[in-house]
């Protein structure tokens, strides 16, 4: 399984005071931080290397982690440093420690999916970058993708237009050529590379039928303690209600 990437640097303001003294990522999700869901979820779909990159009291998450070996996989630290580098930026300033191709998720999401399943279509697509999508209807969030036929053909999270059916899932996966070149914005964002590469042809996307999670609000954070309080990992990956089993 390819190599997954972990963008935990946000500062999660909308969940103050709660992230005042402790990063997103360690916020208690049915009694466990949030990082040890994700990284069993991770583990489940047979991903045994995880790069975090970390700013905000990246500190604490690498202390609660570690090498990762009690989650059953390895984990290396990339910190963004006193400078806001935007999530692209992260994943730049990570490059030496990345493989060829990767996944890239965000701290804050749970995606229970297959993963297998990406990695073919990207594998098959022939391009640089895949987009997984879920047909959100404007459902659990405003829907910014219109895609058709294995590609995306707009992504916009602000000039949204009925044709948008989708929702950008959370996941992606990319050959790191996509990001050896350096941008014009220091502070370059992913959703900026997503457009540049919809801009040339080279963005695939994938489907996925199971709906995200995420816990950047108190909405968020409830309906997955409602998720995980009756699912297993397994179940997960194909989107069955579950009991989560969270390695401590």
């Amino acid at each position: 399984m390819l190599q997954c990437v972990v963008l935990c640097g946000g500062l999660a303001t909308r969940l103050r005071p709660i992230t005042e003294t402790i990063p997103k990522s360690l916020i208690a999700i049915n009694s466990e931080p949030f990082l040890s869901h994700q990284l069993s979820l991770l583990r489940s779909q047979g991903v045994q290397n995880v790069v975090l990159c970390v700013g905000y009291l990246g500190e604490m998450i690498q202390e609660f982690a570690g090498d990762g070996s009690r989650f059953g996989m390895s984990l290396t630290y990339s910190f963004d440093g006193p400078s806001l580098r935007g999530t692209a930026g992260a994943i730049r300033n990570a490059l030496p420690l990345l493989n060829e191709s990767f996944f890239v998720l965000y701290g804050d999401s749970y995606l229970p999916c297959n993963y297998g399943s990406v990695v073919e279509t990207f594998l098959t697509s022939g391009r640089p970058a895949v987009m997984t999508i879920y047909r959100n209807q404007g459902q659990y969030d405003s829907s910014n993708v219109e895609a058709a036929a294995g590609l995306i053909l707009r992504y916009d999270k602000r000039d949204r237009t009925p044709a948008m059916q989708y929702i950008d899932y959370g996941l992606g996966v990319f050959r790191r050529s996509v990001f050896e070149q350096p941008p014009a914005n220091p502070e370059d964002d992913l959703a900026q590379v997503y457009q540049r590469l919809l801009a040339n042809g080279s963005l695939a996307s994938h489907e996925v039928r199971q709906r995200f999670y995420e816990i950047g609000s108190k909405q968020g954070i409830s309906d997955l303690e409602q998720y995980l309080s009756g699912c297993t990992h397994g179940d997960a990956a194909n989107g069955s209600e579950c009991q989560t089993e969270v390695i401590r």
